[in-house]
């Protein structure tokens, strides 16, 4: 858990028990006269000795406070000392009187009614006034003179007014009956409804007003919106919709009003919007995300006042789904379309994927080309608004995101697109993309590459109206023989150097996108998939560009796969210390890996956690399979051996190394979403859509097999022959499919494990599920009479009964909708334990990382340096929390005695689960050793499973505490004479 209200300041001394009840004793104070205070607010700084008012009790500031709630931080050494009781008062009622409109006014429908009274108050102020209509409040206004519109609704109303004061009292109500009248006969006026996309925002945000209008006697001629009485847009063709940029703060209340073909019309009733002040830039800003400098970054567009993402009442978590540009031919059996998407289940899409042209630049092909996918293609069912200037996906993605508040992000790279680009005939050129853009031939980093590339990736991103870029670069990792194989010209010889340009690509892409950010008042997002493995995450050093990124996307699944021959799950959350791969490489019994395993989602979740909020992370799920055949041993398959039978046949890439075998993949019917090599043949592989793998569960013949080349006449791997059983690995929460007849092992994804993945993600305060990709997931659909499929079968009972099928579908993202949407907030501070109140200027750099299998034991230099104004002392000591991604034998080689002070897992094996977030770490100065002003220290550690971080550094100088200025840049700065005073207590 992170804490948020609750601080400890750390004294060096304990109270004796006399001291502790002479305390007691004289905790008793006289009532305060709280009149002159003001109301404390949790988002004003307080200093030491300012006074505040707080639940009818007065308060005084002990130090530098924000945030912290007197009531629950108040007491000797916490933020806040309770001076006592307000004194009691009787505090006299408001009055307020209904002026306007008269119960002698003849109104007619939809005519605008100005509201208005008069308030006063005798011993303060009038707050508010707030006027409601038939007992339900249309808005408020907090100025005088005292007023609201109102769109009148043919009828007789009463129209009220309640005044309020600024200590809460409220008036006697003012109110008035009127009769609303209709001149419309002989024409039946429309109906009209609406809805608001969001009920509560902050000033300046967009709020999409939706309405449903529809007449019986002729047609909808327009659909207009007011706020306040004001009209502030119109539509005029269905779906009707407008998006309304707020502008003024308080209670608004929003109708539609329809007009039909005849004149007549009809108002809805009135929605409130409640708009609030925007919070500051400083709080909407992500703990931990890097601004750049000098640049005032619009947070508060995207992110609410505690640095979480605004995403809509019911989506508290991220749904984020890959959308692929090549599914966009007109066959139903095989496309899958903008329209086809569950928007109201997702937050965000991925569109995958945009290259790197030989160029250098962003590439999607020739933009004038009518059958351009991304921005030429037309479709008859998706809709594209034709204002926008482009059509194709992202013209179709523009408009849909606009109707359900989706943010929409480019995917950059892939499997098949980081190392080269689709030329207009569909075939690849290996030309480097991500490795010579960002890195020259000599090893140095590229600069005019990333310049170049950075530059047109923050144009497409603006023109097509994208929120965001994701990075999809797979891999730049010092490990060997990471990446396509097919790019090992390109990526080999620069591997020892690739790190070092990521690290200059995401800075250059963060300052561009802050940059465009100010310049548009939007917050542009930049995100990454990353790698889950341990084996690539050791070749990428600490991990030091999470500061850049609005959040990580980790590819928690291809763990395992035919690349060799260990039969194991795709996407296991937890490690069941039954990995035969790990057997294999003695990691369970190698004392310094604490036999931790490392091939799972909760593994990697707790590597990312070292360095970012559990906010900050989404983890993946994939909608796809993985599979083998000829599998022998293991337990119904899984942990059993399946290697290719000719290991010099081995693929590129796989079966590389003294241990390994390259597998025997799946084919045929086992493996419909197959690739191909250079030679056109199916590369063996186990992967289908898991709409697919459900046929195959249920003994069903899909109506789409030919679709997709399957040809049971001519080939018999392309036979449905034998039984596929489903089987459930309940520790690391994974089925799978095992064909004994065939010896096929098939790694699966399903409603059932999706919803427990959805839990873990809730209860360790997650930001979401990323999924690859959108078209695997799966409906069952009841078969007509012609044997086509018509409607949805949501309990499944015709697919169980043959008479049905699964297809493309929504069912494991609508279980991952339905978990999520009543979840807490996801968890928005790095640090799990307080923060010190103060702040010292001490920067740290990580440095000297060795490359490939070098690196082990993993031994950087972690350097302090003393940019404060007071050089520090022998036996000032430093702390910092490195994740539990790593044993708790962390350790130095620099004599500072660096050691584990507080362990977060201390379990021999980390099955079901590492237990907790942060293992906390600590060394002393030598006693002989003083770290002047501007001096840096060397801390040589070690320790022997990758972690990104280390993070939450403090320094505890003459036995106070301080955290570091670059982490918490909102504290205030310790002076020299303030540690000299705090010495000295």
């Amino acid at each position: 858990m992170y804490l948020t209200t609750s601080r400890t300041h750390r004294r060096l001394f304990q109270l004796s028990l006399l001291s502790a009840s002479c305390l007691t004793a004289f905790q008793s104070y006289a009532a305060i006269d709280c009149a002159p205070l003001s109301d404390w607010d949790n988002q004003t700084v307080y200093t030491g000795g300012q006074k505040v008012r707080h639940l009818d009790y007065a308060y005084q500031a002990n130090y530098w406070t924000q945030g912290d709630a007197p009531d629950a931080n108040s007491g000797q050494w916490s933020q806040w000392k309770e001076l006592g009781a307000c004194l009691a008062d009787t505090n006299q009622p408001p009055s307020v009187d209904l002026t306007s409109p008269k119960t002698s006014d003849s109104i007619q429908v939809d005519q605008t009614v100005v509201i208005a009274a008069t308030a006063n108050d005798s011993d303060g102020s009038v707050e508010k006034v707030v006027f409601s209509v038939d007992g339900q409040p249309i808005g408020e206004d907090k100025t005088y003179p005292y007023s609201i519109n109102w769109l009148a609704v043919a009828g007789n109303h009463n129209i009220t007014a309640i005044a309020h004061d600024n200590r809460g009292a409220q008036s006697i109500v003012s109110s008035v009956d009127i009769k609303v009248s209709t001149t419309q006969p002989g024409n039946e006026p429309p109906t009209v409804d609406l809805m608001l996309s969001a009920n509560s925002v902050d000033l300046g945000d967009t709020v999409t007003f939706t309405s449903n209008a529809a007449d019986k006697d002729g047609r909808v001629e327009k659909v207009e919106f007011y706020v306040s009485g004001e009209l502030v847009g119109a539509a005029t063709n269905a779906p009707y919709a407008i998006d309304y940029r707020t502008s003024s703060k308080g209670v608004l209340p929003v109708i539609a009003k329809a007009t039909d073909d005849k004149g007549a019309s009809s108002s809805s009733s009135a929605v409130l919007l409640e708009v609030r002040d925007a919070p500051s830039v400083a709080s909407c800003r992500p703990d931990g995300l890097y601004q750049t400098e000098g640049v005032n970054v619009p947070y508060c567009s995207i992110y609410d006042e505690n640095g979480r993402e605004k995403m809509g009442a019911d989506h508290p978590r991220r749904v984020i789904g890959y959308f692929t540009s090549w599914r966009s031919e007109d066959d139903e059996q095989t496309s899958y379309l903008v329209k086809d998407i569950p928007w109201q289940h997702l937050t965000h899409i991925n569109y995958a994927f945009v290259s790197i042209g030989s160029d250098g630049k962003m590439n999607i092909g020739d933009v004038n080309d009518p059958n351009n996918p991304a921005v030429g293609k037309t479709w008859s069912d998706v809709d594209i608004d034709p204002s926008l200037g482009f059509k194709g996906h992202f013209g179709a993605l523009a408009t849909y995101k606009q109707r359900h508040n989706v943010k929409t992000l480019i995917s950059v790279g892939g499997w098949a697109e980081t190392g080269g680009h689709f030329d207009k005939n569909g075939n690849r050129v290996a030309d480097g993309g991500f490795y010579t853009m960002t890195t020259n031939a000599d090893g140095s980093i590229n600069h005019a590459g990333i310049e170049t590339f950075a530059t047109s990736a923050v144009e497409m991103m603006r023109k097509y109206n994208f929120d965001g870029l994701d990075i999809d670069y797979e891999y730049p990792t010092s490990m060997a023989g990471a990446g396509n194989p097919d790019d090992k010209d390109f990526m080999e010889p620069r591997r020892r150097y690739l790190w070092a340009s990521y690290q200059e690509l995401m800075k250059v892409l963060r300052n561009k996108l802050d940059k465009a950010s100010a310049q548009d008042g939007i917050h542009y997002m930049l995100t990454i998939a990353a790698p889950s493995s341990g084996y690539l995450l050791r070749g990428m050093e600490s991990f030091d560009v999470t500061k850049y990124l609005d959040y990580v996307n980790i590819m928690t699944y291809d763990l395992h796969g035919a690349w060799n021959d260990h039969v194991g799950h795709n996407a296991a959350l937890y490690d069941t210390g039954k990995d035969s791969e790990l057997i294999q490489w003695n990691v369970y019994k190698t004392a310094a890996y604490g036999g931790i395993g490392y091939l799972n989602t909760d593994w990697a979740y707790h590597y990312f956690r070292g360095s970012m909020p559990a906010g900050r992370i989404n983890i993946g799920v994939p909608y796809y399979t993985r599979g083998w055949q000829n599998v022998s041993g293991g337990t119904d398959g899984l942990w059993g051996r399946a290697a290719l039978p000719d290991q010099t046949q081995c693929p590129p890439g796989t079966g590389e190394g003294e241990k390994n075998n390259c597998g025997h993949g799946a084919v045929g019917i086992d493996n419909m979403w197959h690739d191909k090599d250079a030679n056109g043949n199916e590369m063996g592989a186990g992967s289908n859509p898991m709409w697919h793998a459900k046929n195959l569960e249920n003994q069903i013949w899909g109506t789409y097999s030919s679709a997709y080349g399957l040809d049971p006449v001519n080939d018999p791997s392309d036979r449905l022959t034998g039984n596929y059983t489903r089987h459930y690995d309940s520790v690391a929460v994974a089925p799978w499919l095992w064909n004994n007849e065939k010896k096929v092992f098939l790694s699966t994804e399903d409603k059932a494990s999706v919803n427990l993945k959805a839990d873990y993600v809730i209860d360790k305060e997650i930001g979401g599920i990323m999924f690859w990709e959108l078209a695997g997931d799966y409906n069952c659909y009841l078969l007509d009479s012609q044997g086509l499929r018509s409607q949805i079968d949501e309990s499944e009972q015709a697919c169980l009964s043959g008479r049905g099928e699964y297809h493309m579908g929504s069912t494991m993202t609508k279980t991952i909708y339905d978990k999520f949407k009543s979840a807490t907030p996801y968890g928005n501070k790095l640090s799990t334990t307080p923060i010190a109140s103060q702040a010292l200027d001490i920067n740290v750099t990580v440095t000297g990382f060795k490359v490939g299998d070098q690196n082990y034991p993993i031994n950087p230099k972690i350097t302090f340096t003393n940019n404060s104004n007071q050089a520090l002392p022998g036996g000032t000591e430093f702390q910092f929390d490195i994740p539990v991604s790593t044993p708790d034998n962390a350790k130095d080689q620099s004599g500072a005695g660096l050691s584990v002070i507080s362990s977060g897992h201390t379990r021999p094996n980390n099955v079901g689960g590492l237990d907790g977030t942060m293992h906390r770490v600590s060394f002393t100065l030598p006693s002989w050793k003083t770290l002047p002003v501007g001096g840096s220290y060397e801390l040589d550690m070690v320790y022997y499973l990758p972690i990104s971080g280390p993070a939450n550094y403090s320094v505890k100088v003459n036995g106070v505490d301080y955290a570091f200025k670059f982490e918490h840049p909102n504290l205030p700065i310790a002076s020299s004479s303030s540690k000299q005073q705090q010495s000295e207590q």
